[in-house]
């Protein structure tokens, strides 16, 4: 079961390190009093490592974590062992198995170095979704408005450039030729203040998924099923127009959600005017 959900702390940073002893002072007189404060003075290592070392809290680890959100769920059932890694998915993706009296915990790296609340969170929804427990309204908000913070949206979108494939084929199909499409759109509806991003047909003709706009790689994909004779070039438009709104409204977070199509873009995409011919031809694919 997976949950779809962007320099990283390093945790070696907490590890416990022994602390110098303040140098002793010598028994004999000191010669000179230069060197009798550098002796009686604690070195600045001693003193930065004891100031942030009263500072700063160890992290439970992750197993603890998630076995703490267990037991709140599940008080008298059998616990299974759990073995939580952070792996390096394309996406910020966590999934959680059973196999073996074991439980397997995967959470994308970019969460490593979330604040511990928003760990338990994760472990919270995981186990609840695995068990089929009803969902704390707490922990979902904790986790919507940490994915939903700049940081992470921007981290998010540098991660899925970096490590996300997208399959170009081209813009020129059999019989409609989406770049054309696309600057007669722009004049029309636009007026040509849009700019041009990677425009490709499908690798597959996908019935489901129509149409994408794709913000980590600037590209919009829409079906090879409408690339045919038979399709009328105003649902093409339709599709065409639908996902450069995208690019004139980007996705919003409000209180930790995101907002694809807001109040602007929905205004907006009553504005096409085929847009009822387009709702009843759609129903026959």
């Amino acid at each position: 079961m997976s949950l779809p959900f962007q320099n990283l702390l390093n945790f070696s940073w907490f590890r416990d390190e022994p602390v110098p002893a303040p140098i002793k002072q010598a028994a004999q007189r000191k010669p000179h009093a230069r060197k009798t404060v550098q002796q009686e003075t604690p070195s600045l290592n001693w003193i930065t490592h004891n100031t942030l070392s009263s500072q700063l809290t160890v992290p439970r680890p992750l197993s603890e974590i998630f076995a703490a959100e267990y037991r709140a769920l599940r008080p008298r059932a059998p616990m299974p062992t759990f073995d939580v890694r952070f792996y390096k998915f394309t996406n910020v993706n966590t999934t959680i198995r059973l196999r073996e009296g074991k439980a397997l915990v995967r959470l994308s790296d970019v969460l490593e170095g979330a604040p511990e609340n928003v760990l338990a969170a994760i472990a919270h929804i995981l186990i609840a979704k695995l068990y089929r427990k009803p969902i704390d309204a707490d922990h979902a908000l904790r986790y919507r408005t940490h994915l939903g913070s700049p940081a992470m949206t921007e981290r998010v979108e540098e991660l899925r450039r970096s490590r996300g494939r997208k399959r170009i084929s081209s813009a020129r199909g059999r019989f409609y030729d989406l770049e054309a499409i696309f600057d007669e759109i722009n004049a029309r509806f636009f007026e040509q203040k849009l700019e041009r991003p990677v425009l490709t047909w499908s690798t597959q003709k996908a019935r489901r998924l129509l149409g994408h706009y794709d913000a980590a790689h600037n590209t919009i994909v829409v079906s090879r099923i409408f690339d045919t004779a038979t399709t009328p070039r105003f649902a093409v438009e339709y599709l065409l127009y639908h996902e450069m709104l995208h690019l004139k409204h980007p996705v919003l977070v409000r209180e930790g959600r995101r907002c694809v199509h807001s109040r602007e873009f929905q205004r907006d995409e009553k504005l096409f005017p085929e847009l009822d011919k387009v709702k009843v031809y759609l129903k026959t694919l």
